[in-house]
């Protein structure tokens, strides 16, 4: 898949950068892998996602979840924008590496957790509530649907987390998943953005 994005390649032609949008991390660069199966979101989909985020009434900052993680941009703008801790989950070694690497650089490896897994073994085995839930998988998953309906059946999940989602405009989510309803839903280029809240109780 094609990375987006751009910026110089490192010496060996391994990687490509982006930056932090905003916050106490602003301008510092993030390398992403050349070639991985990753699709980064761009600068303005970030932008659009933590726009929605800090628009939304009664979401809490501190522990965010970024499944997917890639280079780890989405969890690293969210410590960035004030988040208490993030947790990182991606199955791709190079990915894990990147994202320790960029933690470091931007100083926030303190605030992190990585996990080098599948999103699916990592739902089983993560022991955290979060308030935020990013999703950032590779566009040609169709199989994200069943991720996020096994994500709201545990207690990863409550009733004030926001779940936040990017795909590709080919595929059609749900409107809801469990007791988790659609909120919003918009689209930047060929990325769409659905963010589910918990309904309330009739």
């Amino acid at each position: 898949m094609r990375p987006e994005g751009s910026g110089p390649t490192s010496a060996a032609g391994r990687a490509h950068y982006m930056r932090v949008i905003t916050g106490k991390a602003k301008g510092h660069p993030l390398k992403f892998p050349k070639g991985a199966p990753t699709r980064p979101a761009t600068d303005l989909v970030r932008g659009a996602i933590f726009s929605i985020l800090e628009n939304t009434p009664d979401t809490a900052w501190d522990y965010v979840l970024d499944l997917f993680s890639g280079s780890g941009a989405m969890g690293i703008e969210a410590l960035s924008r004030g988040a208490g801790q993030a947790d990182f989950v991606d199955r791709d070694p190079r990915c894990c590496s990147i994202i320790k690497e960029n933690l470091e650089k931007t100083r926030l490896a303190d605030q992190a957790r990585v996990y080098c897994t599948n999103v699916n073994k990592a739902l089983g085995f993560l022991d955290r509530h979060y308030d935020i839930v990013l999703m950032d998988p590779p566009y040609p998953d169709t199989s994200i649907g069943e991720v996020i309906d096994r994500l709201v059946n545990t207690t990863l999940v409550g009733g004030n987390t926001t779940i936040v989602v990017t795909h590709s405009p080919r595929l059609t989510l749900a409107q809801n998943y469990g007791r988790y309803g659609l909120v919003k839903e918009t689209r930047h280029g060929d990325s769409c953005i659905n963010v589910y809240r918990k309904e309330e109780d009739s």
